[in-house]
């Protein structure tokens, strides 16, 4: 296989980047590797590490798309920066099987739209990241933060290409699909989630209705489903109660001794915890529905977030993720609310 990374745009660019591919080549030594940004600082840190890397290929491309870049101008008419550069490659160069990046989302999406393009039949793509339950497993949240507005026909295209996502991706044949809303009964909802939810019942899916969002990590469900403006408010409403959590916590075990002390002793239990719920371990967001594998990791991404990056879009590749999307969303039944968008 061979993936290319955007090495600039993100916070911790590009030492992250050029020590996650460090990290991956050890367990993954025939994937090939394309780094896209300033040549010479990238080189310049590689000597400075003194890294041997096998299978890489360096492009210079100086220019920077940043958050305060609007994304479809920048798209359009920054061509020597470090995303476009690599979009255009992944998109001429049939050899090339994924891209990861950590810059601006609306840049991502935006070059994903315009430039790699929907697979056939897909509505919309969508951002589909992985969240740990309390039962130990993963949900998928699509779409978090590609469309703020959405279709019914664009949901149902949601739960299908995530259905499909968590079947390859954790093996379980028939993954729970659901509805977020504001209640479990079947009359909730906005008029979105309403018109959609007598058409997902008809998908060949396991779809078992609403989900409050309450219970979004309960690890009763695998796949949750909204527009991406529900779905961004969401993930970054739960990321702040976590960090919430993480911070009374540590406030209340310096408040005494006796809470140091117990503390000490539950040291494993606190460790574990702080694993789980770490996102660097989860790599990042599939922009699934592309017809190329495109994967966004987080702005902040550390070398270990890149790593489990290059993991997860082999993965996406070795499961041909892509073309059993492009075969089921062709075969799916007749809905006749369904509007093409």
């Amino acid at each position: 296989m061979k993936f290319i990374l955007d090495a600039f745009g993100g916070d911790n660019c590009p030492n992250a980047i050029i020590d996650g591919v460090v990290l991956a080549q050890k367990e993954y030594p025939d994937i090939e590797f394309i780094i896209t940004g300033n040549k010479q600082i990238i080189n310049d840190y590689i000597n400075e590490k003194k890294y041997k890397i096998n299978n890489l290929q360096v492009v210079d491309a100086p220019e920077i798309i940043t958050c305060n870049d609007v994304p479809t101008v920048a798209i359009k008419t920054m061509k020597n920066s470090s995303l476009v550069v690599a979009l255009d490659m992944l998109k001429k160069d049939d050899s090339i099987d994924a891209l990861i990046s950590t810059g601006s989302t609306g840049a991502i999406l935006a070059g994903g739209f315009l430039k790699i393009g929907r697979i056939k039949g897909v509505s919309r793509p969508a951002l589909c990241p992985a969240l740990p339950t309390k039962t130990g497993g993963n949900v998928l949240l699509i779409d978090c933060g590609a469309n703020a507005d959405c279709k019914p026909i664009n949901l149902c295209h949601f739960a299908m290409m995530g259905s499909i996502y968590y079947k390859e991706l954790f093996g379980k044949e028939n993954p729970r699909v659901a509805l977020v809303c504001n209640g479990t009964e079947d009359s909730k909802g906005n008029e979105l989630v309403k018109s959609t939810f007598p058409l997902m019942k008809k998908l060949p899916i396991n779809f078992v209705g609403n989900m409050e969002a309450r219970d979004a990590l309960s690890g009763e469900y695998d796949v949750l489903v909204c527009d991406g403006f529900t779905g961004n408010v969401f993930l970054k409403a739960t990321e702040g109660a976590v960090g919430l959590v993480m911070s009374e916590l540590k406030k209340s075990i310096k408040s005494s001794l006796l809470s140091k002390i117990g503390a000490v002793l539950s040291f494993k239990a606190f460790k574990k915890v702080k694993k789980r719920l770490d996102y660097n371990k989860y790599g990042g967001s599939p922009f699934i529905g592309c017809s190329k594998t495109i994967i966004k990791s987080h702005g902040s991404s550390n070398s270990e977030t890149i790593y489990a990056s290059i993991v997860q879009a082999y993965k996406y590749q070795s499961a041909s993720i892509n073309e059993k999307i492009a075969e089921q969303i062709v075969n799916l039944p007749n809905l006749e609310d369904l509007e093409n968008d």
